[in-house]
């Protein structure tokens, strides 16, 4: 069995998830960041909040994540022989 604790931000993605719809109401259409299982900032881009929130948190202590209603905020299909990935 994994610990919690053995899954960084296991927390902040759960409390996204049982909170989802409330949050919609609230910020839905932005990217939120969600820290210690609160919302510590709303921004109208993923670079956006990831550049302002890496001036005061450390990068891997928060969870950012897209705002909208159902599943297709938090799942990624991928199709194909290959995925590419540039950062």
């Amino acid at each position: 069995m994994v610990a919690v604790s053995d899954k960084p931000l296991r927390g902040e993605f759960e409390y996204f998830l049982q909170h989802q719809d409330e949050l919609a109401d609230r910020y839905e259409g932005k990217v939120i960041v969600i820290k210690d299982q609160r919302v510590i900032g709303a921004f109208d881009s993923v670079s956006d909040a990831v550049h302002e929130t890496s001036k005061r948190h450390s990068l891997g202590t928060f969870l950012v994540q897209e705002c909208c209603r159902g599943p297709q905020c938090y799942t990624a299909v991928f199709s194909g022989h290959r995925a590419s990935f540039a950062g």
